[in-house]
């Protein structure tokens, strides 16, 4: 199991690799200042969707990751 540091590091460098290292930074700015209710928003997130569904999205992103 890797530890907390090794996990925020690896986080900051994958939104640096995605966003670039003024966007990711942007972005971790946004987060921390905004109240964000993570179980509040679980609650709402998938209303809509089933398990077959999101397991299909997912399929669906991996492969046209390869």
């Amino acid at each position: 199991m890797r530890t907390d540091t090794e996990i925020r590091h690896e986080g900051v460098a994958m939104l640096i690799k995605t966003l670039g290292p003024v966007e990711g930074e942007r972005f971790i700015a946004l987060i921390n200042r905004e109240r964000f209710d993570y179980t509040e928003w679980r609650k709402t997130q998938w209303l809509d969707e089933t398990v077959a569904s999101l397991a299909e999205r997912a399929r669906n992103l991996r492969l046209a990751r390869k």
